[in-house]
């Protein structure tokens, strides 16, 4: 394993080092290894360890990082993740994700984040994409380094099996974590480690060899596309709004069209569609005006709106308790969003602020009719997905204004002897 490491640092050569160090076995002897080697200490070697807090002895473990890490002279820092199990994802994703923000956080611009993911973790994720579906891209794997943060992730041991680097942890007796989660075979990663891989093996020996060689093609197949569809991409998506065309997206040939949608997610920080949810959002991309649809999984949602796909996190329902009292302060709202007076400073009166209840409507300044909101928010001026979070002025009964798209003539001289105008900033 040291010479593997080493001709990687030979190869790339550009940049400090982090591990990401969980203290099981196969970073513990990443971490070892690369510590043992001058080329990596002569860049700055570090570690970072992620306590997730999922586990009664979390701590404990994040103290043996620490230890571990004295020992050998490296510096190791420890981040605490909160892990959000609202979205729906799944505890294994939540946490994932959770750990992936806190490097990318903390990554050193440029640094590289070195992680022991090996040969067998190559396969069981291939084997994982082609039991969800995927195409080319999900089927190339891990890849080998990508942008993270303002640095990079590397993983220079895929060509590497897993007994190699547990060999080296027995060599050199490296004290390791076991975390119990790891025997949890009602999660998939571990059904496909311990009862499916040791059968392919058994009858393919090579199996391991096989499927990481066939993702090696599939990831040279999807670089090729890449370069396609990162084209269409760009003359798709509006710049202003992070809306796609979705006619323009929908007469893609597939082989574009599904690693496209994948990107611009992911973009956002949201998950890709099933293969289901995805045929589902073709189906929509032809509604007709005045139709609303949405598509909805665990981690992002997608509306079809005037011919254009929106994505966004899962919407919570704002809970309101009643009116809001606002004089200018920047006010935090129900569901998420803000509202505030641009520039800052505070009004010779206090309004109140609330959301739609159904009915309301407003003269706007200028305008020689009292309109309803319905009709106004159906002109296109606001989304479908903003409109039940849509703040709402009143001064005592009298709605002045439909937060800064629409003020009454009250509502521009009480704006106007300020010389500020309301800001209302959505949640998404």
């Amino acid at each position: 394993m040291p010479a593997a490491l080493r001709r990687a640092l030979h190869a790339h050569q550009q940049g400090t080092l982090c591990v990401a160090y969980s203290g099981g076995p196969d970073s513990t002897a990443l971490l070892h290894a690369l510590a043992h080697l001058t080329e990596a200490r002569t860049r700055g070697l570090r570690a970072i360890h992620v306590d997730h807090g999922l586990h009664v002895d979390s701590a404990r473990w994040a103290a043996h990082c620490r230890a571990f890490c004295a020992a050998l002279g490296l510096p190791c820092d420890v981040h605490v993740a909160k892990v959000d199990r609202s979205g729906g994802i799944g505890l294994e994703a939540a946490a994932r994700h959770a750990r992936y923000a806190i490097f990318a956080e903390h990554l050193h611009t440029g640094e590289r984040l070195i992680f022991g993911h090996h040969q067998d973790d190559q396969a069981e994720t291939v084997l994982l994409k082609l039991l969800r579906g995927a195409g080319p891209e999900g089927l190339g794997g891990m890849r080998e380094e990508r942008p993270l943060g303002c640095g990079m992730a590397w993983r220079p041991l895929l060509n590497l099996p897993r007994q190699a680097l547990r060999d080296y942890v027995t060599a050199h007796d490296l004290p390791c974590i076991h975390d119990p989660s790891n025997d949890d075979r009602q999660l998939a990663r571990n059904h496909l480690r311990h009862e499916v891989m040791p059968l392919l093996k058994a009858y393919w020996p090579q199996a391991t060899i096989s499927i990481t060689h066939s993702a090696m093609l599939c990831r040279a197949a999807a670089d090729t596309l890449q370069q396609d569809w990162l084209t269409e991409y760009e003359n798709l998506r509006d710049d202003t709004s992070n809306s796609l065309d979705a006619r323009g997206w929908l007469a893609l040939p597939a082989a574009l069209r599904d690693p496209l949608l994948a990107h611009w997610l992911h973009v956002q920080g949201l998950t890709a569609p099933t293969t289901a949810q995805r045929q589902q959002i073709e189906r929509q991309c032809t509604a007709q005006d005045g139709q609303l649809p949405c598509i909805q999984w665990p981690g992002a949602e997608v509306h079809v709106w005037k011919h254009r796909l929106w994505a966004m996190l899962p919407r919570i329902k704002a809970e309101w308790s009643g009116s809001l009292r606002w004089q200018g302060e920047p006010l935090m709202l129900p569901g998420g969003g803000q509202l505030s007076l641009e520039p800052a400073t505070q009004l010779p009166v206090t309004l109140t602020v609330r959301t739609r209840s159904g009915g309301e409507r407003i003269k706007p300044a200028g305008d020689r009719h009292t309109r309803e909101l319905r009709s106004l928010f159906q002109s296109g001026a606001i989304p479908p997905w903003q409109r039940d979070v849509c703040p709402l002025l009143y001064e005592g009964k009298e709605l002045i204004a439909v937060a800064d798209r629409w003020l009454s003539t009250r509502a521009e001289a009480i704006f106007n002897e300020v010389n500020a105008q309301p800001c209302w900033r959505p949640a998404c």
